[in-house]
């Protein structure tokens, strides 16, 4: 609009009646095309608006195989599909994708190739290398409206370090043994990429169209390293991650004794922040000890820290987890969250909670010692002592408040440093029609069991998403017993039938969530 006012009044200068007359036609044209363009938007907007039955309807209707009248669920998968989920997980579990000595970029590589003779085209089909051994992999399937925002599936290949010595099996063979997979990257987060990465194929198979594109996004260093995938796609690419809505991981099925108690959808997490607490002193020789012992000091820190709370601050997603958790507990648990629900919160009710560690990082922000180092010399008094202390926020925390609330419980003889935070403030995602679907494709899965939003207590790829304006949620339909979450941990392990159950269900969820 600058410029054509600037020519206008080149082109009028020796007239200005014909100046005034020509703005005024300019600004009302400007007004004109704007409104078009809200028209246009608005309608685009409610043409790519996802319709809560619509969408169910197409999760559970034909060519995706049978409806869900006509076949039981939640296995109607055929064997084909679950052996081609099978498949695809054994590769990837066999491929070593750590940091240390792992390569994301063969793992991309080889499943790449799968889509490529599946018959995708080459240019739905990239795998983008940052550096050696850190590829992505990016894949698009069409939908029949490129205006409408994609879907996008997001998955990351890498996964954490490995002790094989602790292992009962070779950490990176798929081992299926008395109704468990085990391998590195089973719950965390190859479970994920493959269930993704079956349906896709299968909606290829069957010649699916959705509405909106689909995008599966298979990326690196999640775990930690050097190259986070989804940073650097955002950074480098950013189309090839724009979105409606995302599927991640964050969160799955609970089972309790082996009954499934509700299917959990991570809506939100919580945001790390690391600390630095440094005592130091004069030091010594060892045979001559002071009143003043650094590492005495540094006991009283952890003492300190030890008995510092922070105060219960639930969102939007913890209240409703809490409100829906109180409908499927009885007993001394379902008094205690229907105290905390109280405004204020009940003193005892929250007591009780925060011995329950999912329920205590729940309902607000925690901090944990994590590392401890110090002294120089075994007959020196020491001179110096660094811990570690890593708290996990909730999303309207602030790192200011939490650095003010350790401050105040510390003495004023040591130093209280925030290390540089690598982590984003994450948002909230819970659009009510998302979640109306998610909630009735779970009940349709498994009729009875709850569909739960949490607050993730660690970090996903997830919060860089979020942080735009992207909303994500993190689920696969992988019931995990609730003592028994093995990720990250030697032995890592999931249910055989959890995992199929998860592909019906992360299937049944995408087709309705592409619509």
């Amino acid at each position: 609009m600058t410029t054509l006012i600037i020519r206008a009044t080149n082109g009028a200068s020796a007239n200005p009646g014909v100046l005034r007359r020509h703005l005024v036609f300019m600004i009302a044209l400007s007004l004109l095309l704007v409104s078009v363009a809200t028209s246009r938007a608005a309608a685009q907007d409610a043409h790519c608006a996802l319709d809560t039955d619509m969408a169910v309807r197409e999760a559970f209707a034909t060519p995706g195989g049978a409806d869900a009248e006509d076949r039981s669920l939640p296995l109607a998968t055929s064997e084909h599909w679950q052996q081609l989920a099978r498949d695809i997980f054994a590769q990837l579990i066999e491929i070593n994708t750590t940091h240390s000595i792992g390569d994301n970029t063969r793992a991309a590589e080889a499943i790449a190739k799968r889509f490529l003779d599946a018959g995708f085209a080459a240019e739905d089909v990239e795998v983008l290398v940052p550096a050696p051994r850190k590829g992505n992999l990016v894949v698009r399937y069409r939908g029949v409206n490129p205006e409408c925002a994609p879907l996008l599936l997001l998955a990351h290949l890498d996964v954490v370090e490995v002790d094989a010595a602790a292992w009962e099996h070779d950490p990176f063979t798929l081992t299926e043994e008395q109704g468990y997979f085990y391998g590195r990257g089973v719950s965390d987060d190859k479970d994920s990429a493959a269930l993704h990465i079956a349906n896709l194929l299968r909606l290829s198979a069957e010649g699916y169209r959705p509405r909106r594109d689909i995008v599966l996004a298979l990326t690196a260093d999640e775990e930690g390293g050097t190259h986070n995938g989804v940073q650097w796609l955002l950074a480098e690419h950013p189309a090839k991650l724009r979105a409606a809505h995302v599927l991640s991981e964050g969160a799955g099925g609970v089972l309790v004794g082996g009954e499934r108690l509700a299917n959990e959808i991570q809506a939100t997490e919580k945001m790390s922040q690391t600390f630095e607490i440094t005592v130091t002193g004069a030091g010594g020789h060892s045979s001559m000890p002071s009143g003043d012992n650094v590492l005495h000091r540094a006991g009283q820190v952890l003492v300190a820290l030890q008995d510092l709370d922070f105060p219960v601050e639930l969102n939007r997603v913890t209240h409703q987890f809490f409100s829906r958790s109180r409908a499927i507990t009885d007993g001394e648990l379902h008094e205690a969250i229907s105290g905390l629900l109280l405004d204020p919160p009940d003193p005892a009710a929250v007591a009780f909670l925060s011995g329950i560690p999912f329920y205590n990082a729940s309902m607000r922000t925690v901090c944990s010692p994590t590392m401890i180092t110090g002294g120089h010399a075994v007959n020196a008094l020491p001179q110096r002592a660094v811990i570690t202390v890593n708290c996990r926020l909730v999303p309207t925390d602030t790192r200011e408040r939490v650095q003010e609330r350790i401050a105040a419980v510390l003495p004023d003889s040591v130093d209280l440093t925030a290390l540089q935070a690598s982590m984003t403030v994450p948002g909230i995602s819970l659009q009510p029609e998302v979640f109306a679907v998610m909630e009735r494709v779970t009940e349709k899965v498994w009729p009875g069991v709850a569909t739960m939003p949490i607050m993730g207590p660690g970090g996903t790829d997830g919060r860089l998403l979020r942080e735009r304006g992207v909303p994500v949620y993190g689920t696969n339909g992988i019931f995990i017993d609730v003592e028994d979450d093995r990720a990250h941990a030697a032995n890592e392990r999931i249910r055989v039938r959890s995992f199929y159950e998860g592909l019906e269900f992360l299937y049944r969820l995408t087709r309705a969530l592409a619509q």
